[in-house]
């Protein structure tokens, strides 16, 4: 739960936090996302993953919402650092087929 607080204290444009955070824990899910991540293969070994989801209807512009939610996953990258963890940022926007996939997964 630190490391999803540390990516809500993330600057964000007008303050507008135009986030959500998915902790997934369960190895199923874990697994069916590094099937559908060309990158996400670390994910069979991970104890858990927090996904970064954009929400275009929170942001103050559109064009600001990846940067916003950029900050929040780079605070998410330190603070799991601070607190001696492994953590590493695999990347879905602004690639189509891997924001479909996701959202397939989590029926978003």
């Amino acid at each position: 739960m630190q490391l999803i607080k540390a990516g809500m204290y993330a600057p964000s444009a007008v303050n507008k936090q135009p986030w959500h955070f998915i902790l997934v824990t369960d190895k199923k899910l874990l697994n069916k996302i590094a099937d559908v991540h060309p990158h996400g293969s670390m994910l069979r070994q991970a104890a858990a993953a927090i996904v970064v989801l954009g929400d275009v209807t929170l942001a103050h512009t559109p064009d600001y919402m990846p940067v916003d939610c950029a900050a929040a996953t780079e605070n998410i990258l330190l603070a799991a650092h601070g607190l001696g963890l492994g953590a590493v940022w695999v990347g879905i926007h602004p690639r189509e087929e891997r924001k479909n996939a996701l959202r397939e997964l989590f029926r978003l």
